[in-house]
């Protein structure tokens, strides 16, 4: 058992090393194809662009130029790279997790943790503050356009940009679960998924107090309650709904995951709710901003055809992304209903897993976005 484990270890190892190879060597042998056409357009290009607060960075013979409109970019000779996801990006970045989860599974593995469920709840706090961390960047892009030095400034802003965010997470959450696990060997801790919830509770507390610091200390930031109110307002009603009438018309939906699937309902009715109401609903919140653009490909297309299907009437009645929450909430009591008994008592490690990264693609962004709105970022 030893032996394999120790095998597909060093598989997914050089798996790993091989793609990034492949990749170093043809930016070399293959400068424009593999760099500037792939890696730069749909990458780094991006997170570069972001990071330094514009509409998009352009690669070009002297260098990389930054355009802050939409026409400027139009008009840029050069290899465009825009801010936000592109349908390449996001395919490429659903590879990379499923890939990565891979090797986080061999790791858990690793470290015999991972098969009890009560690691999901202990890592919902690291969720929300992988999405509260993502707005102190935001806030930082506030300031510039304020005229005002940010506190995080280009390069060290990149670690809180997608999808490097996810690694920066990642590190300070694997650093928590290991020093939870020293604590509870030393018994110090009880209970070492307490001590991993308290951890995730920490650093929260730590960058939302930051936030709100900011919103009653700088002008550039202001503070929407109301926001954040009705997004959480709603999505746990609307989540908690679901799962009570599961309960009682198809127990069989909840049998599996139990509360867990609470957690993964309420996780994409917050990515759901904050998207519709970032989208539809500012105006009639007393939001200074009309409306915030969707930057994930998905929202962007539901958006288009529920414009191009749906009566200009009814659409300045309620809007156009309003689909996009039902697509989440459907998806959500998808994954719920395949996550039988069967599945956790077949490979417990494994189904904790999928389960947390189906609730993090979708209180991660969530969270984002309702704290952004909330603070007029």
């Amino acid at each position: 058992m030893e032996s394999e484990q120790a095998l597909t270890e060093r598989t997914w190892l050089g798996a790993f090393v091989a793609a990034l190879a492949a990749l170093a060597v043809g930016s070399v042998v293959a400068t424009e194809r593999v760099y500037d056409q792939f890696i730069w357009k749909y990458f780094w290009g991006p997170v570069y662009s972001d990071a330094n607060n514009a509409r998009c960075a352009v690669l070009t013979g002297d260098g990389i130029d930054l355009h802050a409109t939409a026409a400027a970019c139009r008009a840029a000779t050069g290899v465009v790279a825009e801010t936000g996801y592109t349908t390449v990006s996001t395919v490429g970045y659903m590879v990379v997790l499923v890939f990565m989860l891979g090797g986080v599974y061999l790791l858990l593995d690793r470290l015999e943790v991972g098969g009890d469920r009560r690691l999901f709840l202990s890592l919902v706090p690291f969720m929300l503050f992988g999405g509260a961390v993502r707005v102190v960047e935001d806030a930082t892009d506030a300031a510039v356009a304020a005229g005002v030095e940010p506190v995080v400034s280009y390069p060290l802003n990149v670690l809180f940009i997608s999808p490097i965010i996810y690694v920066t997470v990642f590190l300070v959450t694997l650093a928590a679960l290991l020093a939870s696990m020293w604590l509870e060997s030393q018994g110090t801790v009880r209970n070492r998924y307490r001590a991993l919830a308290g951890f995730g509770l920490g650093v929260l507390a730590l960058t939302l107090a930051y936030l709100f610091f900011v919103a009653f200390t700088r002008e550039y930031v202001s503070f929407y309650p109301q926001i954040l109110v009705v997004d959480v307002g709603l999505a746990s009603v609307l989540a908690y709904g679901i799962y009570r009438a599961a309960d009682r018309f198809e127990p069989e939906i909840n049998a599996g995951t139990g509360v867990v699937g609470l957690g993964i309902l309420w996780a994409h009715a917050i990515d759901g709710v904050a998207n519709v109401v970032a989208a539809d609903w500012l105006p009639e919140l007393g939001h200074p901003i009309e409306a915030y653009g969707a930057k994930h490909v998905a929202n962007r297309a539901i958006i288009d055809v529920t414009q191009a299907i749906q009566p200009a009437s009814v659409s300045a009645a309620i809007g156009t992304s309003w689909p996009f929450l039902f697509v989440k909430l459907g998806v959500a009591l998808g994954i719920v209903w395949l996550f039988d008994e069967r599945i956790f008592e077949e490979s417990p490690r494994y189904a904790v897993l999928l389960l947390v990264a189906a609730a993090a693609v979708g209180l991660g962004p969530g969270t984002r976005d309702i704290l952004r709105v909330t603070f007029a970022i």
